[in-house]
């Protein structure tokens, strides 16, 4: 027998025999099959792995087969995680050998509540290999205790490359690099686990100098290093070095690294260059799974690409992910972000199975479409079903508070989250709240909210609160706001442009120009606001202004008929919402050549009468274009949806579905 050490003295006091039981015709239970390799990229040791097949007891050639039939049965138990029936066919053997004892040990090691089971087990193995120190190696690891895995590891009579790598990749995981690193260069013969642990430890840790230089010095770069350093750069905003090292791969690329691209296109602001890649992937016969499906919708609700969006469904529901909750989910909120709502609850309802995010995606649904009422009833009905919410599922039932105005219901929402569901408040529910607060014109309300906050206030707060200000024409609060703003966030141009609007609509254009001269000596540039529409699957682009649409003649000759129209009916422009110190007969024009007009032009001429117009809007809309679209809407005879940074407004017979709170 092998040598043996106890980390867990204590347990040698209770010494548990395993061959107590016996089992009634062990060949009743089916049998499965699976051999896996030891040299695996996570601590995980495969099921039936073993070096040392000698058997406890001197056996003929069947007896050898029957404990080869047994052991696949124990590893197909331990694969469905019915640990007990494993036990009963080992208690029921006669003689076991040592792939037996690995078998039965991976099981009872995975569970975290029989640590002392599982090292009771391992100490009564007769002949324990390298793979069934492995075993109780892994566990440790897995379970979070690094001291005893570092000291069973210093003890282990004979170790392996799985060994080594068990803990490189362990403390990888944890970020503690430096041990990591010390485990690496001691290893005499790295593999390409090896290799892999580190370069994404490094990663994990935002390292990507060190991460480039193993990536680099690297003897052999599968797959996993790839990827690792593709995901790395994404998440660095270095998309055009993700880029190369995705075009330079010299080895097949898996599905792991086409999500990697993907999702790394769409978090970097590039939803069209990861859709077209999507589109790539299938063309290369590559099924989707649920991660990539999910970057492939959002960057559907980005860009409002509904055609496509519904394309995706058609995938989901022509594969084995028609039941998948993750990918089902992610389709409702695609169809909520575009505007189809109804589309959105067909799906919902018809979902048999819904986890706290289904129910997240339509409560946030509802809440952006300013359907506060029907928002709040699903959040009661999702408590009703025992489904707890998370703090995901505050910030839209205070979101859909917030765009309704209801300030007391989001106030009691606010307390009864830590009170009553255990909830701790993060930093966006102090946003939704101080902007409830503050565009019910409760500015002082607001501010001593900011200021009670238990953690350091973050610049969105102030932002949103400089929106409130704003609103409620408060000049003296809105410098405040936007010096904290900037305070926080110095290149935030959304705080410049704020305090130049509460100027410029209270004539006071020598303070507009003081902020316009601090903004370009910060180099703040501002972002420009654009609007599009989707007309006969082609997306058409607007800016204020704009010079470069080809039917801009066209387009204005529209504005100008509309704009007759719309005074006839009561419209005067609100002059306040542009900026430009000129006459008012020239801000009259600059205001109806804002993008969403032009949008909102282009469609009436080219969709069919009576049919919805669908705009959308990098910025939120302007207090003008909102006023005059609501007479287009009664002029038209249209329903007119424009979805903003915020929220969606539904123009329809002269009137917005936000009753003018916004």
């Amino acid at each position: 027998m092998l040598p043996r050490f106890n980390i867990y003295q204590p347990f040698k006091r209770c010494k548990f025999r395993f061959f107590s039981r016996s089992v009634v015709n062990p060949d009743a239970f089916l049998v499965g099959s699976s051999c896996l390799s030891s040299s695996c990229s996570s601590p995980e040791p495969s099921l039936v792995r073993s070096d040392n097949l000698t058997l406890q007891t001197t056996t003929e050639p069947s007896h050898r087969d029957h404990i080869f039939q047994l052991n696949k049965i124990i590893a197909r138990c331990v694969r469905s995680g019915d640990i007990d029936g494993a036990l009963k066919v080992f208690h029921g053997m006669r003689a076991k050998n040592t792939v037996t004892w690995n078998s039965l040990l991976v099981g009872i090691s995975k569970d975290p509540s029989r640590m002392m089971e599982a090292h009771q087990l391992f100490d009564e193995i007769p002949e324990p290999d390298t793979f069934s120190y492995n075993i109780m190696l892994s566990c440790y690891v897995r379970n979070g205790n690094f001291e005893k895995a570092q000291s069973f590891f210093d003890l282990m009579p004979f170790k392996d490359a799985a060994s080594w790598n068990t803990m490189i990749t362990g403390y990888a995981r944890r970020g503690e690099l430096e041990k990591a690193r010390e485990l690496f260069y001691s290893m005499t013969e790295k593999n390409e686990v090896s290799w892999n642990a580190m370069i994404s430890g490094y990663i994990e840790c935002g390292d990507l100098e060190k991460a480039s230089h193993l990536f680099r010095a690297a003897p052999f770069r599968g797959v996993v290093a790839w990827t690792a350093m593709i995901t790395g750069y994404m998440k660095a905003n270095k998309v055009e070095l993700a880029e190369a090292v995705f075009k330079d791969m010299t080895v097949k690329k898996n599905l792991v690294t086409w999500n990697a691209m993907i999702s790394g296109y769409v978090e970097n602001s590039q939803p069209e260059d990861g859709l077209k890649l999507f589109r790539d992937m299938l063309e290369e016969g590559i099924r989707p799974n649920s991660s990539g499906l999910s970057s492939a919708l959002l960057g559907c609700s980005e860009l409002s690409a509904l055609q496509l969006g519904r394309q995706i469904h058609q995938i989901v529901c022509k594969s084995t992910l028609c039941t998948d909750v993750t990918a089902l989910t992610s389709v409702i909120s695609m169809y909520c972000k575009c505007g189809e709502l109804g589309d959105a609850w067909k799906l919902f309802k018809a979902m048999k199975k819904k986890d706290v995010v289904a129910w997240n995606a339509m409560i946030s649904g509802y809440a952006q479409h300013g359907n506060a009422e029907k928002a709040l009833s699903l959040f009661l009905e999702m408590r009703d079903n025992k489904i707890r919410p998370d703090w995901i599922t505050f910030v839209a039932v205070l979101l859909a508070c917030n765009h309704a105005g209801l300030v007391d219901i989001g106030m009691k929402y606010f307390d009864s989250m830590v009170r009553d569901y255990r909830v701790e408040p993060r930093p966006d529910h102090y946003t939704c709240m101080v902007d409830l607060l503050g565009r019910a014109g409760k500015l002082e309300e607001a501010l001593k909210l900011i200021r009670s906050m238990p953690f350091r206030p973050h610049a969105a707060v102030f932002g949103t609160f400089l929106g409130a200000c704003r609103v409620h024409k408060n000049s003296e609060l809105a410098e405040f706001a936007a010096e904290k703003l900037l305070e926080l966030d110095p290149r935030n141009a959304a705080g410049y442009v704020q305090l130049a609007n509460i100027y410029a609509s209270k004539k006071r254009w020598e303070d507009v120009a003081r902020v316009r001269k601090r903004m370009k000596e910060s180099s703040v540039v501002k972002v420009p606001g654009y609007s599009w529409i989707e007309i006969r699957n082609k997306v058409h682009h607007f800016r204020s202004s704009d010079r470069i649409h080809p039917e801009l003649d066209s387009i204005h000759k529209k504005l100008n008929e509309l704009e007759k129209k719309m005074k006839l009916a009561g419209y005067n422009p609100e002059l306040e919402f542009d900026l430009h110190n000129v006459e008012e007969e020239q801000k009259e024009k600059l205001l109806l050549w804002h993008s969403e007009k032009l949008a909102v032009a282009f469609g009436c001429i080219k969709l069919p009468q009576g049919s919805q117009i669908q705009v959308f809007k990098n910025l939120r809309i302007c207090g003008d274009c909102h006023k005059a679209i609501k007479f287009i809407s009664e002029i038209e005879k249209r329903e007119i949806m424009v979805r903003d940074t915020t929220r969606f407004h539904h123009f329809k017979n002269g009137s917005c579905s936000c009753g003018d709170y916004w």
